[in-house]
């Protein structure tokens, strides 16, 4: 059984001759141990096809399966708790709150997700591992956007998820952060058995990959 999987997805925005279709009869399947990429380019249905993969929003059409739960058959609620239990999801905007400082920013996700979260030893660690134990006490406005995008990360891995869905999460890094960030997506993979979704335009990563697939005018095929 899968992790998680969409079978026959298809999205569609507006109606009438306003109507664009985003994702077209999709099928994925990602399974624990991987670290998959989606590689396409802007407007491709890459950001659409990450947030009906994390229940973020419904498809038109399709289903989609977390370890074969059909999600559509969930009420918000339990939705909304299987995102906080199970998904951590890394995207574009950061989505870090602007008035807490970065180590506060642990602290309100333990107010939200009281278990499962990683040990003080093993958060100290991550962000030493990505070069941020130094800017805990700063706001996000006075961190650059990489620094930010570090710690966005880092908020994703914090609460254990078992799936991590990421959106260009190496966009604003230099070479030697993108080689550091796919390396430790990779070992989250393998050696913490976890479900890693990376949707980016960036090759870079391609090396860190175990699947890749292309994703052109919202639809989706696997590299050979």
């Amino acid at each position: 059984m899968a992790t998680i999987e969409l079978i026959n997805i298809s999205k569609t925005f507006g109606s009438g001759l306003g109507q664009v279709t985003a994702l077209k009869n999709v099928n994925f399947k990602a399974d624990k141990g991987q670290l998959i990429l989606i590689l396409g380019p802007s407007g491709s249905g890459k950001s659409t096809f990450l947030t009906i993969l994390g229940s973020l929003q419904t498809p038109s059409s399709g289903q989609v399966k977390l370890n074969g739960l059909d999600l559509a058959q969930l009420s918000s609620r339990q939705q909304e708790k299987i995102r906080l239990e199970k998904i951590g999801f890394v995207l574009q905007a950061y989505n870090l709150v602007p008035y807490l400082k970065v180590k506060d920013q642990f602290n309100f996700v333990s107010r939200i997700k009281k278990s499962n979260n990683l040990s003080s030893a093993k958060l100290n660690a991550l962000l030493a591992k990505l070069e941020i134990a130094d800017l805990v006490d700063k706001y996000p406005a006075n961190l650059s956007g990489g620094q930010n995008q570090r710690v966005a990360i880092a908020r994703a891995l914090y609460t254990n998820p078992e799936i991590i869905l990421a959106d260009e999460p190496t966009a604003a890094l230099d070479s030697h952060r993108v080689e550091e960030v796919g390396l430790m997506l990779h070992d989250l993979a393998q050696k913490e058995n976890k479900a890693v979704i990376v949707v980016t335009h960036d090759l870079r990563l391609r090396k860190h990959a175990d699947s890749i697939y292309q994703i052109t005018d919202g639809i989706l095929t696997k590299e050979a």
